[in-house]
């Protein structure tokens, strides 16, 4: 096979900038500056139109699964591919995002796979083993509930019928959402042939914290994932009429989820913990009226499950007891958990050692970090190797329009990613040699 020999290197931080560009008017909110891409509403699926067409510029033989993920393949095509093997290197992140969301909070991953390959491609090199770039379909779990929603799905995390009979704040179920974008939910599920065609999924994702401003590194290794989760809480009470009901008469859910809410704020702290209710939902909504209910979400996290489950079952007696006292009944139902996740400690062993032989790394090596966050990595980590890079956060804000990066941190990101992806496929530089960056 003829090798082509290495073009000049590419302008890694324009291409960066023009794609961040190229979705900045996607989904953004014009008063908030934020975004709102909740997983197939129009938002999102103008994501995944300029992630076909990154992959048709670049000539990959893009194709979308059952469940709505998309993946574009970079050393031979999808038909091509033999039957299990583990010879696909994945690597990306997702396209959605919570209400008003950052720009970098999933999109840097997959802008910074398809420039990763960009950059080796530039050098010359050819990939022994493919290489695909993957887009996941609601990671935030926005609109339905559920976090990595298409990420579970694919790993069989959730089962298709309780998926797709999720419902969004309208009423429409994720089958409807699906039918409506032109896919077919009867395809939803379990992909144990796509699953066996990946022998390691890398993810990089911009840090939401701030452990590598502390750490002196732009690009970080992740060890793990604490357990989390969300709890729906329904405080059921009695509508009445606010300018005359005394107060000793009132069954007001409303003044149990107040007191829940600083009660969890309390038991997360003195658990070494994090409990937010961040949203909620009042019925029937009136300035004048004691509500009859309130729908409260808990997202509670814990570096270990004892503490997150005993957490939560906390917060739900304290409710309880305050709700007899209020005339007020609480209902706690689980809607999305996810357990501990522990990385693979060969691969990531494997990337660390990639990753310390670049150049403007931290000092002492390279700095490896857990965190609270969920991410689709912690999903496929259950069935494939996988392993996640961080991009330092200078603030640690995420979830916010003031989610932001560096543009020499982000170029530090796929350079990292790059040189991870080069090991891992087996990437051949244009004399012949397997390539090991930076070696």
């Amino acid at each position: 096979m003829t090798r082509a020999g290495p073009a000049p290197e590419p302008d890694i931080a324009g291409r960066l900038r023009a794609g961040l560009a190229a979705l900045a008017g996607i989904g953004r909110d014009p008063t908030t500056g934020g975004y709102r891409r909740y997983g197939w509403t129009a938002a999102e699926l103008a994501c995944r139109e300029w992630f076909r067409a990154e992959a048709a510029v670049r000539g990959l033989d893009c194709r979308s699964d059952g469940n709505g993920n998309l993946w574009a393949l970079w050393g031979s095509s999808w038909a091509a591919l033999p039957d299990g093997g583990g010879d696909v290197v994945a690597t990306g992140s997702h396209l959605d995002s919570v209400p008003d969301g950052g720009a970098y909070d999933g999109p840097l991953g997959v802008l910074s796979a398809f420039l990763a390959v960009d950059l080796l491609r530039a050098r010359g090199m050819t990939p022994t083993r493919p290489i695909a770039v993957v887009a996941f379909v609601d990671e935030e779990g926005t609109r339905f509930g559920v976090s990595c929603l298409g990420s579970r799905l694919l790993c069989g995390a959730i089962e298709p019928d309780r998926a797709l009979a999720l419902t969004d704040a309208a009423g429409v179920s994720l089958a409807e959402a699906m039918r409506a974008a032109g896919a077919d939910p009867a395809t939803a599920g379990l992909d144990r042939a796509l699953l066996d065609r990946i022998g390691a999924f890398v993810e990089l994702h911009i840090e939401q914290g701030r452990g590598l401003a502390a750490l002196g590194g732009p690009v970080g290794l992740a060890t793990g994932i604490w357990p989390h989760g969300r709890w729906r809480c329904r405080f059921t009470g009695q509508a009445n009429h606010a300018g005359t009901t005394p107060l000793a008469d009132r069954c007001d859910p409303m003044l149990t989820f107040a007191n829940t809410v600083l009660s969890a704020r309390k038991k997360a702290r003195l658990a070494g913990a994090l409990a937010t209710f961040g949203r909620v939902s009042v019925t029937p909504n009136g300035t004048n009226a004691v509500p009859s209910s309130v729908d409260g979400w808990l997202d509670a996290r814990a570096a270990d499950e004892q503490t997150l489950h005993e957490l939560v079952a906390e917060v739900g007696r304290a409710a309880a007891e305050r709700g007899g006292r209020d005339g007020v009944t609480v209902a706690v139902t689980a809607e999305s958990v996810s357990a501990a996740v522990t990385f693979d400690a060969r691969l990531r062993t494997r990337l660390a050692g990639v990753l310390a032989d670049l150049p403007g790394g931290a000092p002492g090596g390279v700095p490896e970090l857990s965190t609270g966050a969920g991410h689709d990595a912690g999903i496929l980590a259950a069935l494939v190797p996988s392993a996640m890079l961080f991009v330092r956060n200078p603030t640690g804000v995420s979830h916010s329009p003031a989610e932001h990066a560096e543009d020499a941190d982000c170029v530090a990101g796929v350079h990292a990613l790059a040189a991870v992806l080069a090991d891992l496929a087996g990437l051949v530089d244009p004399a012949g040699a397997v390539h090991k960056a930076g070696r």
